[in-house]
C-alpha cells in the first residue's frame, strides 16, 4: 500500500481532525487558566505549580488501571465522553466569571477532572491508531499526529495568548471548550473500532494482574524501559521550565500574554520540524541511531533556556527551545512508533497506560517540585534545573540496545523483553 493511502482511510482522517480540534484547544487553555490564576487571583509559583500538578495528577492517580479499563471498552466511545467531559467543564470557567462567582479552587477543580479525561483520550488514542492504519503505517501515521501537535503548539498558544489580550483570560477559554465539543462531534464518525472480545475462560486475571501485565511488559523490557525513562526526564525538565514561565513573564519581565504565547508556539515549532524530519533521517541512520544522536547533538541546547531575559537573551532562550523542541519531536515518531510496533494488540491499552503514567506522572512531579523550587530558591534556580534534566534526558536511550537499532521491530516475532511476558489470547471484557 502507498504512503498516500493513509489519508484516504475514513477513519484516520476522522481521528486526524478530531484531534486537530482537541490540540487547538487544548493549547489555548494551556496559555489561559494559569494566566487566570496569575491575574485574577495574582497566584505565586506555588500555587501556580499547585494548579499544573492537578492537571497531570490524574495520570498517577487511574493513569494504570485506565489502560485496562480501555483495552475492555469501546475506543470510539471513550474518546468521545472524555471530548465532552473536558467541554463542559472548560465551559463552566467562562460562565462562573460571567456571574461573578469564579474561584482559584474551581480552576483546581477543573484542572484535576480534565486531567482525568485526558488520560482515557491519550490512552484510547494511541491504542486504537495502530488498529485503524495497520502496524505498517504507524511511523508516517504518528509523524502525522505529532506534527499536528506541533501546529497546535504553533496556533493553539499563539492563539491563546492573543485571545486573552483581545478578551481576557476567562473568555479565552470559551474557544478550548468549543473546540472539544467539535472534537467529540468529528469522532462520531470514527467507525472501525472493533468491540472489545470476550475473554477466555481464565485468561487475563483480574484487574491488577492486568495492570501487572502492563507493567511488566514496559519495565521488564531493556528497550522500552529505556524509551520510557528517557521521556520521563524530557517531561520533567519541561515542567520545571514551562511551570513558571507565566510568572516569569508577567511578573519579572512585565511582557504581555502574547509575548508568552509565542515564546511556547516557537516550541510548537520545534516539535514540527522534529517530526517531519524524524521519517528520512531514521531511514538513512537507523530509527535507534537517530533517537540517540538526536540527544547527543540537540539535548545539550536545553541548557540555553535559562537564559530567557529581555532583548538577545529572550532569542537565545528561544533557540534552545526551539532545539529541545525539535528532539522532542523526533522522540515522539520514533519512540511511539517503536513502543507500538513492540507491543501486541491485547496490550496496547496497558502499555500505552503504563508510559501515560511513567511520563505524566513527571508532568505532575515536575509542576509540584517547579512550585516549591519557586518559593524556595527562586525562578532562575528552579529555571536552571529544568534545563540540566533537559539536557541529560536523553542518556538512558544513548546507553541502552536501542541506540543500534535500525529497524521497527515486529511485536509478532519479537518483544525484547529480558523476561518474557504471557499475553493472553484474548484481552478480557468487565
Amino acid at each position: 500500500m502507498r504512503p498516500h493511502s493513509l489519508w484516504r482511510t475514513a477513519d484516520f482522517r476522522a481521528l486526524f481532525t478530531a484531534t486537530a480540534l482537541a490540540q487547538l484547544g487544548t493549547n489555548v487553555g494551556y496559555v489561559a487558566v494559569p494566566l487566570i490564576a496569575v491575574e485574577a487571583f495574582d497566584a505565586g509559583p506555588g500555587q501556580v505549580g499547585v494548579l499544573a500538578t492537578l492537571s497531570t495528577l490524574a495520570f498517577l492517580l487511574i493513569g494504570l488501571p485506565a489502560g485496562a479499563w480501555v483495552d475492555r471498552m469501546r475506543h470510539r466511545r471513550v474518546l468521545i465522553v472524555a471530548d465532552l467531559v473536558k467541554a463542559a467543564l472548560y465551559a463552566s470557567i467562562p460562565l462562573s466569571w460571567w456571574l461573578g462567582g469564579l474561584t482559584l479552587w474551581q480552576l483546581y477543580t477543573v484542572a484535576l477532572l480534565t486531567g482525568c479525561a485526558t488520560v482515557f483520550f491519550d490512552v484510547g488514542s494511541q491504542s486504537v491508531l495502530p488498529r485503524l492504519v495497520g502496524r505498517g503505517h504507524l511511523v508516517q501515521a504518528n509523524a502525522a499526529v505529532v506534527g499536528l501537535m506541533a501546529v497546535g503548539n504553533v496556533a493553539g498558544r499563539g492563539a491563546g495568548g492573543l485571545l486573552v489580550q483581545l478578551l481576557t483570560a476567562p473568555f479565552a477559554i470559551v474557544a478550548t471548550a468549543l473546540s472539544h465539543l467539535g472534537s467529540a462531534l468529528r469522532l462520531i464518525g470514527l467507525r472501525r473500532t472493533p468491540a472489545p472480545e470476550p475473554a477466555a475462560d481464565g485468561a487475563g486475571g483480574g484487574l491488577g494482574a492486568q495492570i501487572a501485565e502492563g507493567l511488566r511488559h514496559v519495565l521488564g523490557n531493556r528497550e522500552l524501559r529505556a524509551l520510557a525513562l528517557t521521556a520521563a526526564l524530557a517531561n520533567l525538565g519541561f515542567q520545571l521550565v514551562n511551570t513558571l514561565l507565566p510568572v516569569l513573564f508577567v511578573r519579572e519581565l512585565h511582557l504581555p500574554a502574547g509575548a508568552l504565547g509565542l515564546f511556547w508556539a516557537v516550541g510548537g515549532v520545534g516539535i514540527l520540524l522534529g517530526s517531519r524530519c524524524a521519517r528520512p533521517i531514521a531511514a538513512r541512520l537507523g530509527y535507534g541511531r537517530t533517537l540517540g544522536l538526536a540527544g547527543l547533538c540537540v539535548a545539550p541546547a536545553g541548557l540555553l533556556v535559562p537564559l530567557i531575559g529581555h532583548g538577545p537573551w529572550l532569542f537565545a532562550a528561544g533557540a534552545g527551545w526551539l532545539l529541545v523542541s525539535l528532539k522532542t519531536g523526533m522522540d515522539n515518531v520514533l519512540g511511539v512508533s517503536l513502543r507500538q510496533r513492540m507491543t501486541p494488540d491485547a496490550l496496547l491499552g496497558r502499555m500505552n497506560a503504563t508510559f501515560r503514567f511513567l511520563l505524566t506522572g513527571a508532568l505532575a512531579i515536575g509542576s509540584a517540585l517547579s512550585g516549591l523550587l519557586g518559593e524556595l530558591v527562586g525562578l532562575r534556580a528552579t529555571l536552571w534545573f529544568g534545563g540540566a534534566v533537559l539536557a541529560v534526558a536523553f542518556l538512558p536511550v544513548f546507553l541502552s540496545p536501542i541506540r543500534t537499532r535500525r529497524r521497527l521491530p515486529d511485536a509478532e516475532t519479537e518483544t525484547g523483553n529480558d523476561a518474557p511476558t504471557q499475553i493472553p489470547a484474548r484481552p478480557r471484557q468487565a
